[in-house]
């Protein structure tokens, strides 16, 4: 068993995966998997496609919950509580564990009822309350001043990467403590994709971020720290740096210099 608890990197644990075993059916995507994610960071999962990054962030707020014979086994705590515990709600999970995902995907709503559409669901209904939300999350997301004259507009009339900024707008507005996000600029143009590196550089200040990337330079770019999957197992963790410039496995070593994936 390759140990890559991140015992010799000191961090801030937030979110900690202790011991993850993810089925789909009989099959095992994510076999014994433990990672500490620390507070106000950058965590990059990377890996060749199919090595279960994906899978691996979606069973840090339940939403394997969703998929139809999917099955998790193990550990994972927010602030030292197992969000997999019989008593733990999966809507609060969510709310405090936010995900983005690959593709944007707003309601064919206006701007203003997209990012409002949370605290609405756990029901606010003040105007100035949510106002002050819809400001404040649009801002976060660096998104305001394009589209502060344009609320009450359709959020599908928005460009790719102004969709995908509202996208983080509306998990904002719900005031999570962590951000999970799922390759959020591989649909994007690089203009848009640099304007989202740039917003998850503002967004660590105050979050702790997840990030599945299949890029290893916006990995490098944006992460303090990275764990390297590779067929269902997280092969390496450790500081981005280190990852990238002496890694301790050959695997993943193999796959920072393209011999493979």
């Amino acid at each position: 068993m390759i140990d890559v608890s991140p015992g010799s990197v000191d961090i801030r644990e937030k979110l900690n995966a202790i011991h993850l075993n993810v089925f789909y059916g009989s099959f095992q995507a994510i076999k014994d998997a433990s990672l500490k994610m620390a507070a106000k960071t950058v965590t990059a999962l990377i890996g060749p496609s199919g090595c279960g990054k994906s899978t691996f962030l979606r069973a840090l707020n339940r939403m394997h919950d969703l998929t139809p014979g999917a099955r998790v086994e193990g550990e994972v705590t927010l602030d030292g509580q197992d969000i997999y515990a019989p008593d733990a709600d999966p809507v609060v999970i969510r709310h405090r564990i936010g995900m983005v995902f690959q593709r944007p995907n707003p309601f064919p709503k206006t701007i203003y009822e997209n990012v409002a559409y949370g605290p609405k669901i756990h029901g606010e209904r003040d105007k100035a309350t949510l106002d002050a939300t819809v400001e404040r999350s649009l801002r976060q997301a660096a998104l305001w001043d394009e589209v502060k004259d344009r609320l009450n507009r359709s959020a599908l009339d928005l460009s790719g990467g102004q969709q995908q900024r509202m996208c983080i707008a509306r998990v904002l507005a719900v005031e999570p403590e962590v951000i999970l996000m799922d390759e959020p600029a591989s649909a994007l143009d690089p203009i848009a994709t640099s304007k989202i590196e740039d917003l998850i550089g503002e967004l660590k200040k105050e979050f702790s971020v997840v990030i599945v990337t299949h890029s290893m330079q916006q990995a490098a770019r944006i992460s303090e720290y990275t764990a390297f999957f590779h067929l269902g197992e997280i092969i390496e963790f450790g500081t981005t740096t280190n990852i990238f410039t002496r890694p301790r496995e050959k695997k993943t070593e193999d796959y920072i210099t393209g011999r493979f994936g």
